[in-house]
């Protein structure tokens, strides 16, 4: 971790949005099967939430982000180093939690299977 982005991450943890510690609450105690960190350290951001297993990153957007250039520009960065990054607007953290979790489950099966190597089982011949 870059010694300048550790008192950044540290203060973004004790000051979570809302929003932020109801998406954390749920990844946690990994429901889903996979660690999560939050406030981390990646590519030279902090990620709101990585999961370094698979290369996922979430971020939690208030309305300050809406058509954030900034935020744009650091997307393509990261995922041109390999990351998958999924956004949340902080309404949708607060009104449809469930959608939320299913998006996050959907991208980590997704990732997870990408990953991994085919299973003879399921027709792969070499």
């Amino acid at each position: 971790m870059p010694e300048r982005l550790t008192p950044l991450a540290r203060r973004l943890r004790r000051e979570a949005t809302h929003a932020e510690r109801k998406v954390w609450n749920m990844l946690r105690e990994r429901p889903l099967g996979f660690k999560f960190r939050r406030q981390q350290p990646v590519e030279g951001h902090i990620a709101e939430f990585a999961c370094s297993e698979v290369k996922l990153i979430i971020e939690v957007d208030g309305g300050q982000h809406f058509e954030n250039a900034e935020d744009d520009a650091r997307t393509l960065k990261l995922e041109a180093a390999g990351r998958t990054v999924i956004r949340f607007w902080n309404i949708d953290v607060h009104e449809a939690m469930d959608g939320v979790y299913d998006q996050v489950a959907d991208a980590l099966r997704a990732l997870q299977h990408v990953q991994q190597p085919p299973h003879p089982e399921d027709g792969f011949q070499e």
